[in-house]
Formats: C-alpha cells, sequence, structure tokens
C-alpha cells in the first residue's frame, strides 16, 4: 500500500488538521499551509504532520496542541502556542505517550506550560526546536521545556530552551544523548538529571540559568564540551553533582558562576582537561566526595581555586595549572618542583563562617595565606597537587 499526501489549508481538500488526520491512514503524510489553527489534535497513528510556512496551531489556553500515542510519528514545520496549564496532568504544546521513532524537529514552542513532554518514549529524536515561555515568574508556575520521564535512548539536539522551569529534564531516563543545545534563562536548571544513568551531554552551552544543572542521584554520565556561563547569584552553581558515580566530566568550560562545580556525595568521577576561569568558586567539593581524580584542568583567576567542607581530603588533584602557584621549574620538565597547596586558610574560614568574606581581598587575608603555606594548620596536608602545571593546558 502507497502512502497518500493529505492537504490542509483555505484552498485544500481539508479545512482542518483534525479532519485530515481522521481521513489519514497509517504512513500518510498531511501537508499543512499557513494559517492558524484553533486546535487539539491526538496522533494515534504513524503518520507525518508537516508545516509549510509556518502554520499557527492555537491551543487558545486549553489542553493540549499535539498528543502523540503512535509510533514513528513526525510533526516539523510548526508554531504551537498557548497550551493549557495543569500541574498535575503536566500539559504540554507536545505530549508523547508510548511512542518509539518518533521525530518533533524545526518547529517554534510559545507561551506553553512544557513545552515537548515525553513519557515512556524510546529512540525519540527532537531537534531544532525553538522553545521560549513568559508565562513563568516563578518555578512552581510553569513547566519544563523539555521532559522526559522514563524514556530510553533519547535524542535531544540544537534546541533553544528559554524561559522555562529546567531547560531539559531526564527523569529516570536512560542511554540519552543531548548534544548541541542552547539553554539560557530558565527559573531553575539549565538542565536536570534524576535517576538518569547511561546518558552524555556534550557541546550544549548552559548560559544565565538560574542554577546551571543539576545531576543527581546518577550513574555513568559523560559530560564532555560543553560551556557554563553566567549562573551567578546566592546558592548558584555550574554543575550540582549530587550522589553521582563513576562518571566523566573533560573538556568542559567555567566562567563567570558563582560556583563552578559543587559536589556533593559524588564519587569516582575523573574531572579531567576543564577550564575554570573568572568564577567565586572553581570547585567546592564536600567531605563525603570519594575517589575523585582532578587533572589537567586550568584554574585561573578564581576567587578560591577549591573549597572543602572537611579535614580529610580523598580525592587525587595532580598535574593541572594554577594561576596561583608561585613555584619553580628548575629541571624545565614543565612540571612545578614544589607540590602546590590548592585550599588556601581563608578558603576554610568562609566556608565555616561565611561573614568572613568582608575581609576580602584585605593585607590580613595575604597574611593569613602565606603564613599558612609556611605552617599548615587549618588546610589538611594531604590536599596538594604535588605535579603542578606550569603553563595553562589547551583543552
Amino acid at each position: 500500500m502507497f502512502s497518500n499526501i493529505l492537504k490542509v489549508g483555505k484552498n485544500e481538500p481539508y479545512k482542518t488538521i483534525n479532519k485530515a488526520v481522521a481521513a489519514a491512514n497509517s504512513g500518510d503524510s498531511i501537508l499543512v499551509e499557513k494559517g492558524i489553527y484553533f486546535e487539539n489534535i491526538v496522533l494515534e497513528k504513524p503518520i507525518t504532520l508537516i508545516g509549510i510556512n509556518r502554520p499557527v496551531i492555537d491551543a487558545k489556553n486549553k489542553g493540549e496542541n499535539i498528543i502523540i500515542s503512535a509510533d514513528r510519528v513526525t510533526v516539523k514545520g510548526f508554531k504551537l502556542i498557548n497550551s493549557g496549564r495543569d500541574e498535575i496532568l503536566s500539559i504540554a504544546a507536545v505530549h508523547i505517550y508510548n511512542s518509539s521513532y518518533s521525530i518533533i524537529e524545526n518547529n517554534i514552542l510559545e507561551n506553553n506550560h512544557f513545552g515537548i513532554y515525553t513519557q515512556r518514549g524510546y529512540r525519540v529524536l527532537i531537534q531544532n526546536n525553538k522553545i521560549t515561555t513568559n508565562r513563568g515568574t516563578s518555578q512552581e508556575n510553569i513547566g519544563d521545556g523539555i521532559h522526559n520521564l522514563g524514556c530510553n535512548e533519547m535524542w535531544i539536539k540544537n534546541n533553544f530552551i528559554s524561559g522555562h522551569k529546567d531547560g531539559i529534564y531526564l527523569e529516570k531516563t536512560r542511554k540519552s544523548y543531548i548534544y548541541h543545545n542552547l539553554s539560557r534563562k530558565n527559573l531553575r536548571y539549565g538542565l536536570h538529571f534524576m535517576f538518569a544513568n547511561d546518558c552524555v551531554y556534550a557541546g550544549n552551552v548552559f548560559d544565565n540559568n538560574n542554577a546551571g544543572i543539576a545531576v543527581m542521584y546518577a550513574l555513568n554520565i559523560g559530560m564532555y564540551k560543553n560551556k557554563f556561563l553566567n549562573n551567578w547569584g546566592d546558592s548558584v552553581y555550574g554543575i550540582l553533582l549530587k550522589d553521582i558515580s563513576y562518571s566523566k566530566i573533560k573538556n568542559n568550560y567555567f566562567e563567570n558562576n558563582t560556583t563552578a562545580i559543587f559536589a556533593d556525595g559524588a564519587t569516582k568521577i575523573d574531572f579531567y582537561n576543564n577550564n575554570f576561569q573568572n568564577n567565586g568558586w572553581a570547585m567546592k567539593v564536600n567531605a563525603n566526595c570519594m575517589e575523585n581524580r582532578v587533572r589537567g584542568n586550568n584554574f585561573i583567576n578564581n576567587t578560591f581555586d577549591v573549597s572543602t567542607s572537611g579535614s580529610m581530603v580523598m580525592n587525587d588533584f595532580n598535574e593541572n595549572y594554577w594561576d596561583k602557584y608561585e613555584g619553580y621549574d628548575l629541571n624545565k620538565d614543565k612540571i612545578g618542583d614544589v607540590p602546590f597547596h590548592p585550599l588556601s586558610m581563608y578558603s576554610v574560614l568562609v566556608e565555616q563562617n561565611p561573614s568572613v568574606m568582608l575581609l576580602f581581598r584585605t593585607f590580613f587575608v595575604d597574611l593569613l595565606d602565606k603564613t599558612e603555606k609556611v605552617i599548615p594548620s587549618l588546610t589538611p596536608e594531604n590536599f596538594v597537587d604535588n605535579e603542578p602545571l606550569m603553563k595553562a593546558v589547551r583543552n
């Protein structure tokens, strides 16, 4: 059986999208001409829905613009606006249920509660969409730009997300790939992992979100070549790592964050070849973090390079570049001959009593840190980089 092409528009056989959907068979394509369609559309069979010259589907603040409950559905080329709002039902512009191999691409989503919400999806591709909203003034009254719940092998690529609660949220989702998205000015996290294992996110930009990204209760996460920018404010992080293990954070760029990385209960993580520049704290590592390796990173012009909440260090810092290092390299092997202790006495005092920040950049603080280097007392002796690099690494 050959697939058919059905056309929707003012001068076409079908005047509404729903009538064309009702007439379509599995495998058919529906071409929707430019116009405004006040409809709520349900796709329960594998069809392709293509917008010509960006037709608008307006839900008029009631219900969802498009519901997908079939495999191999494609939706592309539309502008989807004004979904309903319901925190219990997670109302979205596009809501996907139990779908495999579906594609949502090249759409504009504006003024919706959730943007794209996928439940129990498998190998769904979400790419080249622009997802924005002005509905949210607080985290409680707006949904996420892209939300995946109980999904496997999802591909989320080249999307722009702004104004939502979380830009992208992966909940109980496995083996998914988040690539080259720009998540900016969202009310909570640019990207949020919760019980999401075996995932990779690479080449993304997380800019000026309320709290950067959070990776929580997860295993085997790859974080490569992302940029974390301008996540600035009280208790704001570039990355929050909470109870995460067996993961890699490599070749990322952190600039202008209050805290670039905050690690709490993080174990067996490789922090390799990252750039930390112009942050308040480059890394805050709680005492419950163990067996992590920090190597080949650049620490440049951060107020504090490293801070910790405990007196024992069970992590390996080695072969990093520290702009505060004042050692020498007599044998010219590009490695400092004197070990570097990145944990300053002042950072320890600030961790114990934040009000001590009032003394920042005073002569008294400089004197404390220089005294601590000569006669260590408060900082752990084993918090040391034994092979500090003399020049920054090209990452």
